[in-house]
């Protein structure tokens, strides 16, 4: 047992971890020390392709020399200064970059956190607080959507459908009523609701289920219908998982929230966005009990902006969305040949670059475990297994990920 493990076993506590389980005497984690391009790589040298994307961030491959390149440049010349009545131009220029994907006079501001969660929070409260400023003060509920996954942190979590994440918190949180559907809409009181919660086309936590065609757009005319805000979490599905930028534009849809995280920055350091519209800022001018009394010690920090601006800058020296409709495709035609007269494979579901495979009750942890031996690390959600890689990755391997899972599957399954 390497050294890292001792003390990993010894001193740290993993997200989302049975811990009983990761410190027993046999258990052999994998210590990643390296990464370059779709791979990463354990401490003994051995080589995974990244199915994942490493939780869903990385974007264009680990280690782009592009973002490693404006990262170590920025560190030497600011490595942070407070946002907190400062400005600096990375953000200020990223901030102009953010709002140039939608039209003008739409989205036009930017709030900048540190992650999806808190994303969410900044629209959560903004949203509430915009009412209260404007004579709305009777609006106070959420609606969000069974199953949904929106962040941990407490505002966020009261508006999670996934019992086993969020049943023990959600009392403490912001009232929130869950909807199944959009037939769920005719009976909601609108009177008393700020805003209406959503992960756009796809759910992710939720085992990857898309959601019905047109129904964002159809949310959107039901919540300008009813005043109601339209906060739209693209923290999984933003910048080009979808085939666009962001998967709002699927649909041609604004909302009055964005909130990024995950991607942001190429999947390299910590940085999130809330985008919102001019009638949301406008609420919080005036007096200073108007003001907007929340934000992080690392809010923009240089860092985080220099890496976002090398990756947004990657996409259109790529020409990434040019290449994504045939890995799209490919990925389409590889899952649906290896769905075909296997019993253990359920139902394939695919959102743009990113495909859940439903298997058979019990099989998902052992099938991800088994992918590991064939040089593929993923994640399972219950017995969903994630194909979310970088959009990097070439046809030939995705091809290896499909052989993988495959192979896993005639070993377990």
């Amino acid at each position: 047992m390497s050294e890292s493990t001792v003390l990993d076993k010894a001193h740290c506590w993993h997200p989302f971890t049975r811990q009983e389980q990761w410190c027993a005497p046999d258990h052999q984690p994998l210590m990643i020390s390296r990464a370059e391009g779709v791979w990463i790589y354990d401490e003994n040298g051995n080589k995974y392709l990244d199915g994942n994307s490493s939780i869903w961030t990385n974007i264009h491959g680990h280690c782009r020399p592009e973002i490693s390149s404006a990262i170590a440049k920025q560190a030497a010349v600011l490595d942070h200064s407070s946002y907190l009545g400062l400005g600096h131009p990375l953000a200020s220029r990223l901030s102009a970059k953010l709002v140039s994907f939608f039209p003008e006079k739409t989205l036009e501001r930017v709030f900048f956190s540190d992650n999806g969660s808190t994303a969410v929070e900044v629209a959560l409260k903004m949203s509430m607080q915009s009412r209260m400023q404007k004579g709305e003060g009777e609006r106070v509920r959420f609606l969000a959507f069974d199953n949904a996954y929106h962040g941990d942190t407490l505002g966020a979590a009261s508006l999670g459908g996934v019992n086993r994440f969020f049943s023990r918190f959600q009392q403490l949180g912001f009232e929130t009523q869950f909807l199944s559907s959009m037939a769920d809409l005719e009976n909601v009181d609108t009177s008393d609701v700020t805003a209406l919660v959503i992960e756009p086309l796809i759910q992710g936590v939720n085992e990857m289920r898309p959601w019905p065609k047109g129904m964002l757009k159809e949310l959107r005319e039901w919540t300008a219908g009813k005043g109601i805000h339209l906060i739209l979490d693209e923290v999984m599905t933003g910048f080009g998982r979808t085939g666009k930028m962001f998967a709002c534009q699927v649909e041609g849809v604004i909302p009055d929230f964005l909130c990024v995280a995950k991607g942001l920055t190429g999947g390299t350091v910590p940085l999130a966005a809330t985008l919102t519209t001019n009638q949301v800022y406008e609420a919080f001018l005036g007096p200073a009990e108007n003001a907007f009394y929340y934000g992080h010690s690392y809010t923009a920090n240089p860092i985080g902006c220099a890496a976002a601006l090398a990756s947004l800058d990657i996409f259109e020296k790529d020409g990434t969305f040019e290449t994504l409709p045939g890995k799209i495709a490919i990925i389409g035609q590889l899952l649906a040949e290896l769905e075909e007269g296997r019993q253990s494979v359920l139902e394939i579901r695919q959102c743009g670059m990113v495909a859940g495979i439903q298997l058979r009750q019990g099989l998902g942890e052992a099938v991800i475990r088994e992918m590991r031996s064939f040089g593929v690390i993923t994640r399972n959600i219950l017995d969903t297994i994630v194909f979310m890689p970088p959009l990097c990755i070439s046809k030939e391997e995705i091809g290896f990920y499909v052989r993988a899972l495959r192979a896993a599957l005639s070993k377990v399954g």
